[in-house]
C-alpha cells in the first residue's frame, strides 16, 4: 500500500435520502425540540456537532445535549433504516467506477472521514451499494470536531494494513470547505468536488490542491489521485 485515499460521503459519492427527516424525529422525540433545524448549515459538520448547535440554539445546555446524544442517535438510526427503503440516497455521477477503479489497484487503500456517526455512515453507503470498498473510517461518532478524524481514520488504515502512509500520499476527498480544513490540520492532500453546496471557487479558495466540478470523469480522477 502506498495511497490511502478517504472519502466524505454526503455531497461527494451520495446526496439526498432522508437523513435529515431522520435526525428532526430524533431530535423532537429526545429533546423536544428541533431548534432552527431549516435555517441551519449542516455542510462538513459532524452530527453531533450538528445537534449540539440546534440544540443550544434552542436553550438547551452543553451538559443536557450530551445526556440526550446517546438515545438522539439511537432514534436517528432507527428512523433513517425505516426510511431509506422508500426515499434511497442518490449516488453521484462517476462514483460507482471511481470506486471500482480504486479498489482495484494494489497500492491503493480506501476509507472514509465523514461527520455521518458509524451506524449512519453504514445504512447510507450499505442502501446505495457503496460500503464494501470501506474498510476504515474516522466518523462523527469518534470525536465531534471534524479537524479530529482523520487520524482516526488513518491509524485505523495503519492498523488495517501495516503500513505508515505517508502525508503526501493521503488524500482526503470532500465537497466542502471543512473536508479542506480537516485535511491540512493533518498535512494531508485534498480533492475538493463541486458536487455540494459550494463552487468550484469556493473550494479553490479554501486551498484544496485538486479542485473539480464532479467525480464523472471517473478513470481521470483515478489518475489524478494516484500519481498526481
Amino acid at each position: 500500500m502506498r495511497d490511502l485515499l478517504l472519502f466524505d460521503i454526503d455531497g461527494t459519492l451520495v446526496a439526498g435520502g432522508p437523513a435529515k427527516e431522520a435526525f428532526h424525529l430524533g431530535l423532537l422525540e429526545v429533546f423536544g425540540t428541533a431548534g432552527d433545524i431549516d435555517g441551519h448549515d449542516f455542510s462538513g459538520k459532524t452530527d453531533p456537532q450538528i445537534a449540539r448547535e440546534l440544540l443550544v440554539g434552542a436553550g438547551l445546555d452543553d451538559e443536557g445535549v450530551d445526556q440526550g446524544l446517546p438515545d438522539l442517535f439511537r432514534v436517528y438510526l432507527r428512523e433513517l433504516e425505516r426510511r431509506l427503503p422508500s426515499d434511497p440516497v442518490r449516488v453521484l455521477p462517476g462514483v460507482p467506477r471511481l470506486l471500482s477503479a480504486l479498489a482495484g489497484l494494489d497500492h491503493v487503500a480506501l476509507g472514509l472521514v465523514t461527520g455521518n456517526i458509524a451506524g449512519g455512515a453504514d445504512l447510507k453507503l450499505g442502501s446505495a451499494g457503496l460500503r464494501a470498498p470501506f474498510e476504515v473510517g474516522g466518523f462523527g461518532s469518534d470525536h465531534e470536531e471534524r479537524n479530529e478524524l482523520p487520524p482516526v481514520a488513518v491509524g485505523r488504515a495503519v492498523e488495517r494494513w501495516a503500513v505508515e502512509f505517508d502525508a503526501e500520499r493521503t488524500w482526503i476527498i470532500g465537497d466542502t470547505p471543512r473536508d479542506v480544513q480537516c485535511a491540512h490540520a493533518h498535512g494531508l492532500r485534498t480533492m475538493a468536488v463541486a458536487t455540494g453546496r459550494f463552487s468550484s471557487s469556493e473550494l479553490s479558495e479554501a486551498g484544496a490542491e485538486i479542485v473539480l466540478d464532479s467525480l464523472e470523469d471517473s478513470l481521470a480522477v483515478a489518475e489524478l489521485l494516484t500519481t498526481a
